[in-house]
Parts: C-alpha cells; structure tokens; sequence
C-alpha cells in the first residue's frame, strides 16, 4: 500500500512554498532632525523676529528714479511682519512633521519655502533695527550674484571632481592661481581676453597635480589639496612681493572686463540687473551651471561619470575607463575654477594682492556639500553665501545690532548643519574620496 504525502500549499511531492514576508506598511524610516530643526528655527523667529522687533517700519526699496519701470518701496511694519513670518513658520514644522510620521521625510518645498520665509523674516528684522532703515533691495541682491560669482566657479570644480570620484580640496589654489596669472599675463599683454586663457591654463595645472599625486600615485586627496592650497599660497605670495610689487605697474595693473547691458530686459525690475547687466564671465556662471546639470544628469556622458564616482568597479567592468574620466573630470573642474580666479583680477579688483581669495575656494567646496553635489543646488548654496558675505557690508553700514562676523561664519555653520542632517539627508557620491586600482 502506498501512500501520497501533501505537502501544504503546493501538490504532492512538491517543495514547501518559500515564506514570504512583507514590510508591514506602517515599518516606515522616519527622518526627525529636519522638523525639529525647522521648529527651533520658528522658535528663534518668535524669540528674535516677533518679540524683539523694533516697532519701526522697514523701507525696501526696489527702483530709483533713473529705472525705465519705477516701482514704489516697499514698507513693511516689522511688528506685524515678525509675527506673520513665526505664524507660517510655526505652520510649516508642523506640517513638515505631520508629513514625517506619514511618509518619512519633509518634502524639498517645505524646507524651501521655510528658507524663503526665515531669511525675508531676518531682512526686516534687522533692516527694521538699524539706524538706517531703507535698504536697496535690488542692490542688495545684485551685489550678492557679484560676490557669489566665484563661489558659484569654485562649486562647479568641485561639483565635476567629486562626481567622479576626487574630493578636490584645491579649489581654493585653482582660484589664486587664476587670479594670479590673470593680472600679470592681463597686464604684459593688455589683452583681457588672455588673461582669461592664462588663468584657465593655471587652474588646470594645479588640477594637474591634484589628479597624477590622488589618481596615479593614490595619495590621499584630502592632504593633496591641503599641500596644493599652501603651495599656490606661498608661491603667489612670494612673487607678489618679489616681483610684482616693484613694477606694479607693468605687472600689476591688469584689463577688465566691461559691463554688457542688454537693453529692455536689463531694465526688468529686480531680476534686470542680476541677470542682464553682467560682464562676460558673469553670462558665462549661468551658461557653465546649465550645461553642467544638463550634461551631468541628461547625457551618456554625465550617466558614466556618475558610475564612476558611485561604483568605480561595476564602471569598469562595463568598459568604462574609470582612470581617463577621473583624470578628464579634475582637469575641467580646474579650467572652471581657474575661470572664477580670473573674476578676482579681471572684473572685482584693478590688481592682484596676496591671498586675495581670502578662503573662498573652501566656501565653494561648502556650497558643493550644502547643493549635494547638484550644480543647481551648489548653485543656489554659492547664491546663499553670497548674501551672507554682501550681509556683513550692508549690516556695517545700516549700523545694526547684529555682528558682521556672525554673517562671516554663517556659510560654515550652515554646512555643518546639513552635513550633520539637521536639514536632511546629505549623502556625496559613494566613491568620493576612495582611489582606485583596476585589477
């Protein structure tokens, strides 16, 4: 007699059904540190921007009486403002964690417009404070773009290094080296144009040795860029002093780029100037940030790139050439930083001085962090930082309560936020940082 065994769930003599388990959809990751960061914030605005308000009457004013299109200033009450702001701020860290405990994260518009608000709130606050309280807006933010423009150079380096796969430390040395070259090469020659290309020869020489000591000898990145900063320093620092300084004149007296003012359109309001009133480097930051987003993520070549800074190995193993990319990438980051240096020299300044970057390059590398690693949002961090920096300026000469050097440390500590994930989650590519040996 013989006898057939059933197996449960399955016919006879068939393998048991495999268990299957399903995350139950309440098992969600939930993020904390953005609402609680964003609920301090709207804590700090009840505490500064509603309760410690001046009473006075803030003045934007937005055209002067020369603008083809006038507009009428803007006068804000800084009480009613300072509440209405903490009010929305408020509003927005409780739907930023109602949004957590449903879905896990804040999405990017909350945090986005909570920025918006907290720093229109600071604006009146503090212009409403000052001894002066009429401010140009335009003008505020015009200068901002103006000293945002080689942050915004700088971040675009380190954007294309470290897609790839190299932390370029350096960018701070491709600065000063472009700055440098461009006032003497602008000077000898009297051609703006070639200090342009000089300064782009140089950030691509410094970029040269970022990528044969970090890509074929494998040195650490972090001490290469280091080593690279303080070389450029010292260097530039020295033949100012020995050269440059005792025929200032030849040497030293570099061209500058003229202002191209389109018609109409630089008259627009607001966005006018900012826009359409620039010299040719500042037309070219905007048509480097576009063609690097869309080049980066939009084109086969950008997909590689970022297979190489993610997963080096698994690119290789494809044919993709991870050594000739790396290389590729360090040297047209250098091109694009020695572009912002040459803005030192050839548009900002009429001369070359030492260490004139004055720590710019590694306030680029924090707007590359603070964008994770997007041109556009390194674009907007350079933007951000720019405001800060053109802050200390106006705060100096509105005469307010705020120290200037609170607005100096604000790009750092705002990186430090993001990096710690007060703001969000911050992740830079996989293999940033890590060398690479084909096997």
């Amino acid at each position: 007699m013989s006898t057939t065994a059933t197996v449960p769930g399955g016919p006879a003599g068939s393998a048991p059904a495999a268990p299957t388990t399903q995350r139950p959809a309440t098992d969600i990751v939930r993020h904390w540190t953005t609402p609680i960061a964003l609920a301090v914030l709207a804590a700090v605005s009840l505490a500064v921007f509603a309760l410690t308000a001046s009473g006075k009457s803030a003045t934007f004013r937005i055209s002067t009486d020369a603008d083809a299109i006038h507009i009428p200033d803007i006068v804000v009450p800084t009480i009613a403002a300072g509440w209405t702001i903490t009010l929305l701020l408020a509003a927005l860290a409780v739907w930023g964690f109602l949004q957590v405990r449903r879905s896990g994260t804040v999405s990017g518009w909350v945090s986005a417009v909570f920025a918006a608000l907290f720093v229109a709130g600071f604006l009146v606050w503090v212009v409403g404070a000052a001894n002066t309280t009429t401010v140009f807006l335009t003008g505020l933010i015009a200068g901002s773009v103006t000293l945002a423009i080689p942050l915004i150079f700088g971040s675009m380096a380190g954007v294309l290094s470290e897609r790839a796969g190299v932390v370029n430390i350096a960018i701070e040395g491709q600065l000063l080296a472009g700055a440098f070259t461009a006032a003497v090469t602008g000077s000898v020659t009297g051609s703006v144009w070639a200090g342009l290309v000089a300064a782009v020869v140089a950030g691509v020489l410094v970029s040269v040795l970022l990528a044969v000591f970090a890509i074929r000898y494998l040195v650490n990145q972090i001490i290469v860029g280091v080593v690279l900063n303080v070389l450029v320093a010292g260097l530039t620092s020295f033949l100012f002093s020995t050269v440059l300084s005792s025929n200032s004149s030849a040497l030293n007296s570099p061209p500058h780029f003229p202002s191209i003012r389109i018609p109409l359109l630089a008259d627009i309001p607001i966005i006018g100037p900012i826009l359409f009133d620039q010299t040719i480097l500042g037309y070219g930051m905007y048509l480097i940030v576009i063609a690097l987003y869309l080049g980066l993520f939009h084109t086969k070549w950008g997909l590689r790139v970022r297979a190489v800074g993610e997963h080096p190995k698994a690119a290789d193993t494809v044919g993709i050439n991870v050594i000739r990319t790396r290389y590729i990438n360090v040297l047209l980051g250098g091109a694009v930083a020695g572009m912002g240096g040459a803005f030192f020299t050839l548009v900002s300044s009429s001369s070359f001085s030492k260490e004139m970057t004055a720590g710019q390059g590694f306030i680029a590398l924090a707007a590359v962090i603070f964008g994770r690693w997007n041109p556009i949002g390194a674009f907007f961090a350079a933007l951000l930082f720019g405001f800060t920096t053109n802050m200390q300026y106006v705060l100096a000469i509105l005469g307010t309560p705020v120290p200037s050097q609170f607005m100096a440390m604000l790009p750092y500590l705002v990186t430090v936020l993001v990096v710690a994930g007060l703001v969000g989650r911050s992740r830079g590519p996989a293999a940033a940082g890590s060398p690479y040996v084909k096997e």
